[in-house]
Protein backbone atom coordinates (compact mmCIF):
# COMPACT_ATOMS: atom_id res chain seq x y z
CA UNK A 1 0.00 0.00 0.00
CA UNK A 2 2.73 2.37 0.75
CA UNK A 3 4.76 1.48 -2.46
CA UNK A 4 1.43 2.44 -4.58
CA UNK A 5 0.89 5.93 -1.95
CA UNK A 6 4.55 6.32 -2.92
CA UNK A 7 4.29 6.13 -6.46
CA UNK A 8 0.76 7.66 -6.94
CA UNK A 9 2.49 11.22 -5.36
CA UNK A 10 3.98 11.74 -8.52
CA UNK A 11 0.64 12.65 -9.84
CA UNK A 12 0.11 15.46 -7.41
CA UNK A 13 1.21 18.98 -7.57
CA UNK A 14 4.70 19.61 -5.90
CA UNK A 15 5.02 22.77 -3.88
CA UNK A 16 8.31 23.50 -5.43
CA UNK A 17 6.31 23.46 -9.28
CA UNK A 18 4.56 26.54 -7.74
CA UNK A 19 7.20 28.87 -7.87
CA UNK A 20 6.99 30.33 -4.27
CA UNK A 21 9.26 31.73 -2.26
CA UNK A 22 9.51 32.93 1.30
CA UNK A 23 11.45 35.81 0.15
CA UNK A 24 9.35 38.56 -0.90
CA UNK A 25 12.20 41.18 -1.95
CA UNK A 26 16.05 40.23 -1.70
CA UNK A 27 18.35 43.35 -2.01
CA UNK A 28 21.32 41.29 -1.21
CA UNK A 29 22.34 43.15 2.12
CA UNK A 30 18.28 42.91 3.40
CA UNK A 31 15.63 40.73 2.82
CA UNK A 32 11.84 41.08 3.56
CA UNK A 33 9.91 38.15 3.46
CA UNK A 34 6.27 37.21 2.86
CA UNK A 35 5.59 36.08 7.06
CA UNK A 36 6.62 39.71 7.94
CA UNK A 37 4.57 41.16 5.76
CA UNK A 38 1.53 39.33 6.23
CA UNK A 39 1.94 40.58 10.09
CA UNK A 40 1.82 44.29 8.72
CA UNK A 41 -0.73 43.86 6.08
CA UNK A 42 -2.86 42.31 8.87
CA UNK A 43 -2.80 45.10 10.98
CA UNK A 44 -2.75 47.69 8.52
CA UNK A 45 -5.83 46.22 7.64
CA UNK A 46 -7.13 45.58 10.98
CA UNK A 47 -6.55 49.07 12.20
CA UNK A 48 -8.17 50.64 9.28
CA UNK A 49 -11.14 48.44 10.14
CA UNK A 50 -11.55 49.07 13.48
CA UNK A 51 -11.67 53.03 12.61
CA UNK A 52 -14.54 52.00 10.28
CA UNK A 53 -15.98 50.10 13.32
CA UNK A 54 -15.98 53.25 15.54
CA UNK A 55 -17.04 55.35 13.48
CA UNK A 56 -20.28 53.87 13.99
CA UNK A 57 -23.16 54.49 17.46
CA UNK A 58 -22.26 53.41 20.32
CA UNK A 59 -18.48 53.12 20.08
CA UNK A 60 -16.60 51.76 23.20
CA UNK A 61 -13.50 53.82 22.36
CA UNK A 62 -12.69 56.77 20.58
CA UNK A 63 -10.18 57.41 17.65
CA UNK A 64 -6.90 58.30 20.15
CA UNK A 65 -8.22 54.87 21.93
CA UNK A 66 -7.89 52.88 18.34
CA UNK A 67 -4.83 54.19 17.51
CA UNK A 68 -2.95 53.53 20.85
CA UNK A 69 -5.07 49.97 20.72
CA UNK A 70 -2.82 49.34 17.43
CA UNK A 71 0.70 49.93 19.33
CA UNK A 72 -0.21 47.71 22.41
CA UNK A 73 -1.31 44.89 20.51
CA UNK A 74 1.54 44.85 18.07
CA UNK A 75 3.53 44.58 21.07
CA UNK A 76 1.06 41.74 22.64
CA UNK A 77 1.29 39.82 18.76
CA UNK A 78 4.72 39.83 18.92
CA UNK A 79 5.52 38.98 22.89
CA UNK A 80 2.55 36.76 23.38
CA UNK A 81 2.82 34.96 20.15
CA UNK A 82 6.47 34.14 20.42
CA UNK A 83 6.75 33.11 24.44
CA UNK A 84 3.94 30.49 23.94
CA UNK A 85 5.30 28.94 21.03
CA UNK A 86 8.57 28.57 23.08
CA UNK A 87 6.74 27.36 25.92
CA UNK A 88 4.11 25.26 24.12
CA UNK A 89 5.33 24.23 20.65
CA UNK A 90 9.47 24.31 21.47
CA UNK A 91 10.79 24.87 24.57
CA UNK A 92 14.15 23.25 23.50
CA UNK A 93 14.85 27.15 22.31
CA UNK A 94 15.59 28.08 25.90
CA UNK A 95 18.61 25.90 25.76
CA UNK A 96 19.65 29.30 24.14
CA UNK A 97 18.33 32.17 25.60
CA UNK A 98 19.15 34.56 22.83
CA UNK A 99 16.97 31.96 20.33
CA UNK A 100 13.70 33.08 21.79
CA UNK A 101 14.53 36.49 20.09
CA UNK A 102 15.72 35.06 16.56
CA UNK A 103 11.69 36.32 15.43
CA UNK A 104 12.92 35.90 11.73
CA UNK A 105 13.40 32.45 11.65
CA UNK A 106 9.44 31.83 12.35
CA UNK A 107 7.67 30.47 15.36
CA UNK A 108 4.76 32.54 16.45
CA UNK A 109 1.97 30.86 18.32
CA UNK A 110 -1.92 32.74 17.31
CA UNK A 111 -3.09 31.19 21.07
CA UNK A 112 -0.36 33.16 22.65
CA UNK A 113 -0.91 36.34 20.60
CA UNK A 114 -4.50 36.51 21.32
CA UNK A 115 -3.49 36.51 25.47
CA UNK A 116 -1.10 39.32 24.69
CA UNK A 117 -3.54 41.18 22.46
CA UNK A 118 -6.14 40.53 25.37
CA UNK A 119 -3.64 42.08 28.33
CA UNK A 120 -3.30 45.06 25.73
CA UNK A 121 -6.85 45.85 25.57
CA UNK A 122 -6.78 45.24 29.50
CA UNK A 123 -4.01 47.69 30.20
CA UNK A 124 -5.89 50.07 27.52
CA UNK A 125 -9.37 50.07 29.34
CA UNK A 126 -8.21 50.56 32.77
CA UNK A 127 -5.78 53.26 32.02
CA UNK A 128 -8.93 55.38 30.17
CA UNK A 129 -11.52 54.15 32.19
CA UNK A 130 -13.03 51.78 29.08
CA UNK A 131 -15.59 49.11 28.65
CA UNK A 132 -12.55 46.21 28.19
CA UNK A 133 -15.08 43.70 27.06
CA UNK A 134 -16.54 45.91 24.52
CA UNK A 135 -13.77 47.23 23.74
CA UNK A 136 -12.47 43.05 22.86
CA UNK A 137 -15.75 42.72 20.97
CA UNK A 138 -14.47 44.97 18.33
CA UNK A 139 -11.07 43.76 17.80
CA UNK A 140 -12.48 40.70 17.41
CA UNK A 141 -13.72 41.61 14.33
CA UNK A 142 -10.38 42.75 12.69
CA UNK A 143 -7.92 39.52 13.90
CA UNK A 144 -9.80 37.31 11.08
CA UNK A 145 -7.37 40.05 8.42
CA UNK A 146 -4.19 38.96 10.42
CA UNK A 147 -5.25 35.06 10.16
CA UNK A 148 -5.55 34.79 6.72
CA UNK A 149 -2.62 36.60 5.66
CA UNK A 150 -0.86 34.78 8.22
CA UNK A 151 -2.03 31.14 7.18
CA UNK A 152 -1.49 32.64 3.40
CA UNK A 153 2.25 33.31 4.59
CA UNK A 154 2.71 29.74 5.78
CA UNK A 155 1.75 28.27 2.74
CA UNK A 156 4.16 30.17 0.55
CA UNK A 157 6.70 29.11 3.18
CA UNK A 158 6.01 26.00 2.72
CA UNK A 159 5.71 25.25 6.41
CA UNK A 160 2.66 23.58 8.68
CA UNK A 161 1.72 21.38 5.95
CA UNK A 162 -1.00 18.56 6.54
CA UNK A 163 -1.15 14.82 7.01
CA UNK A 164 -0.96 12.57 4.01
CA UNK A 165 -4.00 12.55 1.78
CA UNK A 166 -5.25 10.98 -1.59
CA UNK A 167 -7.34 13.94 -2.55
CA UNK A 168 -6.68 15.75 -5.65
CA UNK A 169 -5.73 18.91 -4.45
CA UNK A 170 -2.90 17.24 -2.05
CA UNK A 171 0.57 19.30 -2.80
CA UNK A 172 3.70 17.44 -1.94
CA UNK A 173 5.96 19.91 0.19
CA UNK A 174 9.90 19.18 0.33
CA UNK A 175 9.92 20.23 3.47
CA UNK A 176 8.11 17.11 4.59
CA UNK A 177 10.99 14.72 3.73
CA UNK A 178 9.06 12.16 2.40
CA UNK A 179 7.86 12.76 -0.94
CA UNK A 180 4.30 12.22 -0.05
CA UNK A 181 0.80 14.70 -1.08
CA UNK A 182 -0.20 16.04 1.69
CA UNK A 183 -3.60 18.16 2.81
CA UNK A 184 -2.80 22.31 2.17
CA UNK A 185 -3.90 22.64 5.21
CA UNK A 186 -2.61 26.48 5.50
CA UNK A 187 -5.22 27.28 3.13
CA UNK A 188 -8.25 25.63 5.28
CA UNK A 189 -7.24 27.62 7.79
CA UNK A 190 -7.02 30.82 6.00
CA UNK A 191 -10.47 30.13 4.23
CA UNK A 192 -11.86 29.05 7.95
CA UNK A 193 -10.17 31.55 10.12
CA UNK A 194 -10.03 34.59 7.65
CA UNK A 195 -12.71 34.73 5.23
CA UNK A 196 -15.26 32.21 6.91
CA UNK A 197 -14.83 34.14 10.55
CA UNK A 198 -14.62 37.29 9.01
CA UNK A 199 -17.57 37.08 7.47
CA UNK A 200 -19.75 35.70 10.16
CA UNK A 201 -18.67 38.80 12.55
CA UNK A 202 -19.18 41.11 9.49
CA UNK A 203 -22.46 39.99 9.26
CA UNK A 204 -23.44 40.30 13.33
CA UNK A 205 -21.75 43.51 13.46
CA UNK A 206 -23.48 45.62 10.63
CA UNK A 207 -26.91 43.69 10.29
CA UNK A 208 -27.96 42.78 14.25
CA UNK A 209 -27.63 44.68 17.75
CA UNK A 210 -25.01 42.08 18.92
CA UNK A 211 -21.98 44.71 19.49
CA UNK A 212 -24.68 46.27 22.06
CA UNK A 213 -24.71 43.14 23.71
CA UNK A 214 -20.61 42.81 25.71
CA UNK A 215 -18.79 39.82 24.60
CA UNK A 216 -21.02 38.04 22.19
CA UNK A 217 -18.96 39.66 18.84
CA UNK A 218 -15.63 38.42 20.88
CA UNK A 219 -16.97 34.94 21.78
CA UNK A 220 -18.38 34.30 18.67
CA UNK A 221 -14.78 34.79 17.62
CA UNK A 222 -13.09 32.50 20.12
CA UNK A 223 -16.00 29.78 19.68
CA UNK A 224 -15.59 29.93 15.84
CA UNK A 225 -11.84 29.78 15.61
CA UNK A 226 -11.75 27.17 17.95
CA UNK A 227 -13.87 24.61 15.94
CA UNK A 228 -11.97 26.19 12.76
CA UNK A 229 -8.46 25.19 14.57
CA UNK A 230 -10.23 22.04 16.40
CA UNK A 231 -11.38 20.62 12.71
CA UNK A 232 -8.35 21.70 10.81
CA UNK A 233 -5.94 19.96 13.05
CA UNK A 234 -7.78 16.63 12.04
CA UNK A 235 -5.92 17.54 8.77
CA UNK A 236 -2.58 19.41 9.67
CA UNK A 237 0.43 17.55 10.69
CA UNK A 238 1.50 18.13 14.11
CA UNK A 239 4.73 19.51 15.01
CA UNK A 240 7.48 16.84 14.50
CA UNK A 241 8.44 17.72 18.33
CA UNK A 242 5.05 17.23 19.30
CA UNK A 243 3.82 13.99 17.32
CA UNK A 244 4.90 11.71 20.70
CA UNK A 245 2.56 14.78 22.64
CA UNK A 246 -0.55 13.77 20.52
CA UNK A 247 -0.24 10.16 20.20
CA UNK A 248 -0.18 10.06 24.11
CA UNK A 249 -2.77 12.41 24.67
CA UNK A 250 -4.83 11.36 21.61
CA UNK A 251 -4.84 15.21 20.39
CA UNK A 252 -2.64 17.61 18.95
CA UNK A 253 -1.60 20.54 21.18
CA UNK A 254 -3.24 23.16 18.79
CA UNK A 255 -6.53 21.46 19.34
CA UNK A 256 -5.68 21.42 23.90
CA UNK A 257 -5.12 24.97 23.81
CA UNK A 258 -8.48 25.56 21.15
CA UNK A 259 -10.49 24.10 24.19
CA UNK A 260 -10.56 26.69 26.68
CA UNK A 261 -11.21 29.19 23.46
CA UNK A 262 -14.54 26.88 22.74
CA UNK A 263 -15.66 26.81 26.30
CA UNK A 264 -15.22 30.33 26.95
CA UNK A 265 -16.53 31.08 23.72
CA UNK A 266 -19.80 29.09 24.39
CA UNK A 267 -20.44 30.93 28.14
CA UNK A 268 -19.52 34.67 26.40
CA UNK A 269 -22.24 33.83 23.95
CA UNK A 270 -24.68 32.23 26.14
CA UNK A 271 -24.58 35.34 28.67
CA UNK A 272 -24.37 38.42 26.29
CA UNK A 273 -27.89 39.56 26.52
CA UNK A 274 -27.53 39.84 30.44
CA UNK A 275 -24.86 42.35 29.47
CA UNK A 276 -26.90 44.17 26.76
CA UNK A 277 -26.50 47.99 27.28
CA UNK A 278 -28.32 51.21 25.92
CA UNK A 279 -24.77 52.62 24.73
CA UNK A 280 -25.14 56.41 23.89
CA UNK A 281 -22.50 58.79 22.54
CA UNK A 282 -20.57 61.17 23.77
CA UNK A 283 -18.17 64.06 22.71
CA UNK A 284 -14.69 62.84 21.05
CA UNK A 285 -16.20 59.83 19.77
CA UNK A 286 -15.95 57.53 23.20
CA UNK A 287 -19.13 56.21 24.03
CA UNK A 288 -21.01 55.38 27.94
CA UNK A 289 -23.46 52.82 28.60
Amino acid sequence: MFLTFSAAATAYTHFDSLGLSPIALDLGFFKIRWYSLAYITGIILGWWYLLKLIAQPGAPMARRHADDMVFYATLGIILGGRIAYVLFYQPSILADPLDVLKLWEGGMSFHGGAIGVSLSILYLARKNGLNWLRIHDYIACCVPFGLFFGRLANFVNGELWGRTTDVSWAIIFPGSGDNLPRHPSQLYEAGLEGIVLFAVLWFMFWKTQARYEPGKLVGTFLLGYGLSRFTVEFFRQPDAQLLEFAERTGMSMGQWLTVPMIVGGLYLIATAKKRRQRVEAVSGGQSVA
